[in-house]
């Protein structure tokens, strides 16, 4: 058996990623872990539902954004709280993609990680 144990992404500022995600959504640290020499930290998010965890890689050393590409990957959540959280994200300003016909929407975080909001039906 093999199964989902994380995803990570890379950011610049550990705290302001980890308010957003908290506000965002609901997600809390779960797990860290920090080299001796400080030069990186890892927090793992996760979300009191499922096993899976987001984890938050900081490096001491990085000044410089990370590169996304075209940002044609990103992580989703399902939720039955749909206009709960698109409100919220509204008065975030983190909604970046609408797409009404599929009845989703994308947030992306201060990295500009993409992330999709999916209504259970």
């Amino acid at each position: 058996m093999i199964k989902f144990a994380h995803f990570n992404f890379n950011v610049l500022n550990l705290e302001k990623s980890l308010t957003f995600y908290k506000d965002a959504l609901g997600l809390e640290p779960v797990r860290e872990k920090e080299a001796g020499d400080g030069s990186f930290r890892l927090v793992y998010l996760g979300d009191k539902e499922t096993d899976f965890q987001l984890e938050l890689t900081w490096l001491r050393d990085r000044t410089e954004p990370y590169n996304l590409g075209e940002c044609e990957f990103h992580l989703a959540f399902n939720t039955d709280q749909y206009e709960e959280f698109h409100k919220r994200h509204e008065e975030m300003g983190c909604i970046v993609f609408e797409n009404p016909a599929m009845g989703i929407y994308f947030i992306a975080d201060p990295d500009g990680y993409w992330i999709e909001i999916v209504p259970v039906k």
